[in-house]
């Protein structure tokens, strides 16, 4: 293909992304510049945030760190703040940082055990509303204790197996022949219907699934990474964190539950829809094959990950050691007591965690260059001049609307930082500020289940291989989390109304 260099750099320029983006994205970087010598750096600075925002809810069309990153570049290149300001950012937030490089990769290698635990529910519950409440609760439970972006993964593994087998076994051929199941052309008409009703099944367990992610999340310090940057913020352990949040969190789960049992018994939504009783049967001999051919080491190796489970939560509880080192700790466990020594094999760990990681380094230059510019201050001043008594429910509003269309990280490290500021200005007494902690976490965990921009989980769910098989659009996820979305939020705002 012939062309110009120009061209070429084009083409290349945030590589597959719609050209109508990377026009977008170049036309900011060219007219920063000019914004910060006609109208002066605390214009430019707002104009810096929506950019940036921009690129987390576009986050579909390119992931958010290439093109945020060069918004943050050119920050410090045009002086909205300084690579020595950066730094002090990125340093404070260490602990959020070993969360994710370690926690994450953790997790990884007790991915067996999980999808051991998921594959024996889906075959031995029949029921299929008891079967979507424990997918709910599960998700909840382990992303309380875990990372959420994990057991999604864990839940995305189990949708393909599913999904796989059958759809190799719908196609005539057995389970050890070779099989792409993102074809439809080997399946006969009478297994169309019936693989639909399984898309179907699979949306909404998978759905369950993720949602119940974002009702444990929002429990614990380790649920999402902006509960532990609120948490270093506070100076509350995993305990007093639980503790603190519960007159919230507790009340959202509970309705949040209830909901998983409305939508399945009145098979609103998209949900409802039961496993085929023939894809059940084929599900159900497959697993009794694996079963069979499973050996003795295969066994422990899920005894390993179970222990290594209870390590985890108890060193947690227990505040043992910061929850990064105690991710690497699960690293060193899980991987010497199972064999899993070369290089290769544990740096396909990180694949996932460090990716985000990066991206939150760039988040932490855009809170830089709010911090350096003063653009939130009078914001929080406005709010913190309202009656006492509504300021958390203002600051849950403020978090869920900006979560639900950014990423609730983001918003948190920016809404937290300069509450912090205020506390420790004098402005705020220390319990005020405690109500105002716990309102940001609850307003930037629960409301962002909205879109797939606001909860990493949904997006990473929604970018899957699993999403294409089981027909799981953008929109069609926004109408599933629909309903999920009004109730988290209105029972949220009513528990921050009455308890703080």
């Amino acid at each position: 293909m012939t062309g110009t260099l120009p061209q070429a750099l084009m083409r290349n320029f945030l590589g597959n992304s719609p050209v109508w983006y990377k026009q977008t994205i170049a036309a900011f970087l060219i007219i920063n510049p000019i914004l910060l010598m006609i109208a002066g750096p605390t214009f430019t600075g707002w104009m810096l945030i929506f950019e940036f925002i921009f690129t987390l809810a576009m986050a579909l069309k390119c992931y958010p760190l290439q093109p945020g990153g060069l918004l943050a570049i050119e920050a410090v290149v045009i002086g909205l703040t300084h690579p020595e300001q950066i730094y002090h950012e990125v340093s404070a937030n260490l602990p959020v940082i070993l969360l994710l490089m370690f926690m994450v990769a953790g997790i990884y290698f007790m991915k067996g055990m999980l999808l051991y635990v998921f594959t024996k529910l889906l075959l031995n519950v029949r029921d299929k509303v008891k079967i979507a409440l424990l997918f709910s609760f599960m998700g909840a439970f382990l992303s309380a204790f875990l990372d959420a972006l994990t057991v999604t993964a864990v839940l995305i593994s189990a949708g393909v197996g599913f999904y796989s087998v059958y759809h190799k076994v719908a196609s005539g051929k057995d389970y050890g022949h070779d099989h792409d199941h993102t074809s439809d052309d080997h399946l006969g008409d009478d297994h169309r219907s019936e693989l639909d009703q399984f898309r179907a099944f699979l949306r909404s367990l998978l759905m369950h699934g993720a949602v119940g992610t974002a009702l444990g999340g929002v429990c614990t310090l380790v649920g999402e990474p902006q509960n532990l940057l609120i948490g270093e913020k506070m100076g509350w352990h995993f305990v007093e964190f639980f503790v603190r949040t519960a007159p919230i969190s507790m009340p959202v789960l509970l309705c949040g539950l209830l909901t998983v049992i409305f939508l399945e018994k009145k098979k609103l939504f998209g949900y409802g829809e039961l496993i085929p009783e023939n894809v059940f049967r084929i599900l159900q001999e497959f697993d009794q094959a694996e079963e069979a051919k499973r050996t003795k080491r295969d066994k422990m190796a899920i005894y390993v990950q179970f222990a290594v489970a209870i390590f985890l939560i108890l060193a947690l509880a227990l505040h043992l050691a910061e929850v990064g080192i105690i991710g690497l700790t699960v690293i060193v466990l899980a991987t010497s007591f199972n064999g899993i020594v070369e290089e290769h094999q544990i740096g396909k760990a990180f694949e996932e965690a460090l990716p985000f990681t990066a991206l939150l380094v760039v988040f932490f230059c855009i809170v830089s260059v709010i911090h350096d510019q003063h653009l939130f201050q009078p914001i929080i001043e406005s709010v913190l001049a309202m009656d006492i008594g509504v300021q958390p429910a203002m600051f849950f509003i403020a978090n869920g609307v900006l979560s639900a269309i950014s990423d609730n990280v983001f918003v948190a490290t920016v809404y937290i930082n300069e509450v912090a500021a205020a506390f420790h200005s004098g402005a705020i007494s220390r319990e005020h500020f405690e109500h105002l902690a716990i309102a940001i976490n609850t307003g930037t965990n629960l409301p962002s289940v909205a879109t797939p921009n606001g909860q990493a989980a949904f997006l990473f769910l929604l970018t899957s291989a699993v999403a294409p098989l089981i027909r799981l659009s953008y929109m069609r996820m926004v109408v599933m989390a629909l309903p999920y979305t009004i109730v988290l939020s209105v029972v949220g705002l009513i528990s921050v109304l009455i308890f703080l």
